[in-house]
């Protein structure tokens, strides 16, 4: 094990176990937040624009922050959102689309229901009384859903609350920059009832993934090690073998 041969490729592997030992670090410090979000940070108001900026994913921190947002309601654009929990019933979400500012809108949901035609009907009286007018919606900030294929059979149908999704179906959408999380609205429009919206579960500082990266990061440093001794001691073996061969031969 100490031949030329075996101290180089010692010195490798002591080398690729720096390496592993430093992502495992850099892992680590990941892994755990010095600056972590204060309890009950989504429980106070902020501005729309503070939290978060067209275009951009929802921090994390700020999943179900309380907002408020004030624009206009576009014609023609509230739509019924399916598979909507309200306490564990399912129903339906009446949105819309909100244009907070020139070319730029978020989408918001309003109320709930739980059959499919109050959806409809309040979808309806939205679209009468209030398309065109100025609201101001206070509510929560929850990160898009994703885009999923609607039913074959009913291709209008969404199962998930995706600005993204919805950007496809709204009007007066062209160069339009929209928010990626919606706005789940706190008080619900006559004929729907409010959404459940509770105040999300505070997160713990340490995130346990990236810990378990961290780990696997020292298994890795730990086989390098495991694979130079074998190799060695595999080599001194067969060495060893072939002396005594060499020795049994001449007597």
């Amino acid at each position: 094990m100490l031949r030329r041969r075996w101290i180089g490729v010692l010195a490798l592997c002591l080398l690729v176990a720096g390496v592993f030992a430093f992502l495992g670090q850099w892992q680590l410090g990941r892994a755990i937040q010095t600056d972590p979000p204060l309890a009950g940070v989504t429980e106070q108001f902020r501005a729309l624009d503070d939290v978060v900026v067209p275009g951009e994913y929802l921090p994390e921190p700020y999943v179900g922050q309380r907002t408020e947002a004030t624009g206009t309601w576009i014609g023609g654009d509230f739509l019924v959102v399916s598979s909507r929990f309200n306490d564990d019933v399912e129903g339906y979400w009446v949105t819309g689309q909100l244009r907070v500012a020139d070319g730029v809108s978020i989408a918001v949901a309003l109320g709930w229901a739980q059959e499919r035609d109050d959806a409809d009907a309040a979808a309806l009286a939205l679209e009468q009384t209030a398309a065109g007018a100025e609201a101001t919606v206070s509510g929560r900030l929850i990160s898009d859903e994703g885009v999923q294929v609607p039913p074959v059979d009913d291709p209008q149908r969404m199962d998930r609350m995706s600005p993204a999704a919805l950007l496809n179906l709204w009007h007066d959408a062209d160069r339009l920059a929209v928010y990626r999380p919606y706005l789940a609205g706190f008080e619900a429009p006559a004929g729907l009832v409010d959404i459940s919206s509770p105040a999300p579960d505070e997160l713990s500082p340490v995130n346990w993934l990236n810990v378990f990266y961290a780990a696997e990061w020292a298994v890795f440093a730990g086989f390098a090690f495991y694979i130079w001794y074998r190799l060695a001691k595999d080599a001194w073996e067969r060495e060893v073998e072939d002396f005594e061969d060499a020795a049994a031969a001449a007597s």
